[in-house]
């Protein structure tokens, strides 16, 4: 039968152990449809559909998209694509990346949110950053039920941290609790909102299912979602909106790249390495050119004017050696050092 429920889970780093207790527990009959984002790489095949009908007594597959959502199943996100809902129907594409990521935990949740309101129920499991807080928000503010692993619990607690601190979380419980939550949240009728959220927010969330699932956001209005930026998008470095849910604050490209705070200050860092690293290259290339040219010279009894070549040469390796210093030294400001820093603020 069509699902008139929906459980939405999104996890990354340390995440498949978390979804395998999850789904120990969910019982054969379960009367809703579950849709689950786990980060993986974009070119391997996935076997954790085969891994989730092993661990409980629900089958998991990759859907096709436009697949009918049905209770009792779970959906698993294909490599490389949003699986997004569409209506009752399972949408899955390949639209513009979110906080870095494709699939995205907050590009489903959003769908959900907009589709289901209060009769969904949003997950965040274990996972790095902070994919999955404005998503759940949005499940929050429809109406919908929120749900993290317990920080102490997960293997990576950014993620469900990052929605702590951003979102009205309804239960923090252990992965090997969940199971048993989720089907007792279930069994329980749900209370329909009186307003049906914020109009604005509703209209919001379609727009940007929309864009997550086939981009075209300049023409689809993306600009309408908050105010211009002096910031570019990492991706793509197309100006960036800024959009606001209520403590949170995030971003959105004119192409329809999605990014949290922190997802764009990764983004920005790890540019700044990779042209750090294109400038020392540059420069080395420039040294061993212009040493040749100096020996050229040289061969060809022009003693001064490859002398001159070989003093631009040592010029050009030095700088090179001042910009590798800079960039493998303490005190270069990378991904590593924003883990870091993000581990100790959330402590």
């Amino acid at each position: 039968m069509f699902s008139n429920r929906v459980v939405v889970v999104g996890a990354s780093a340390g995440g498949i152990g978390s979804l395998i207790q999850l789904v120990k527990q969910l019982p054969a009959d379960l009367p809703a449809a579950v849709l689950m984002v786990q980060h993986l790489p974009p070119h391997h095949p996935s076997d954790l559909p085969a891994i989730l009908s092993r661990a409980g007594a629900l089958q998991a597959v990759h859907p096709v998209d436009g697949e009918t959502l049905r209770d009792g199943r779970i959906y698993v996100a294909p490599p490389d694509r949003h699986l997004l809902i569409e209506d009752q129907r399972i949408a899955v594409k390949r639209g513009p990346k979110e906080n870095r990521f494709r699939p995205s935990v907050d590009a489903l949740f959003r769908s959900a949110a907009y589709t289901y309101g209060e009769r969904a129920i949003g997950v965040v499991l274990s996972g790095a950053l902070d994919d999955g807080t404005s998503g759940l928000w949005s499940i929050k503010r429809l109406g919908g039920v929120t749900v993290i692993q317990d920080p102490a619990d997960a293997q990576f607690d950014s993620m469900p941290i990052s929605a702590l601190e951003q979102v009205e979380i309804d239960h923090i419980v252990p992965a090997g609790d969940m199971g048993a939550l989720i089907a007792s949240l279930l069994a329980r009728p749900t209370t329909p909102m009186s307003d049906k959220g914020d109009d604005a927010v509703r209209k919001r969330l379609a727009l940007e299912t929309s864009i997550s699932a086939n981009g075209d956001a300049f023409a689809k209005g993306v600009t309408d979602l908050g105010e211009y930026t002096p910031f570019t998008c990492p991706e793509c470095e197309g100006v960036l909106v800024r959009i606001k849910e209520e403590k949170n604050i995030r971003f959105r490209c004119h192409t329809g790249h999605g990014l949290s705070r922190e997802a764009l200050l990764y983004g920005v860092v790890e540019k700044v390495e990779m042209r750090y690293w294109d400038v020392m290259r540059s420069l080395e290339e420039a040294a061993m050119l212009l040493e040749e040219m100096g020996h050229t010279l040289d061969g060809n009894g022009q003693s001064r004017a490859a002398l001159r070549f070989r003093a631009n040469a040592s010029q050009a390796a030095q700088q090179s050696r001042q910009v590798r210093e800079l960039v493998m030294g303490e005190a270069a400001l990378g991904s590593d050092t924003l883990m870091e820093e993000a581990a100790v603020r959330r402590r």
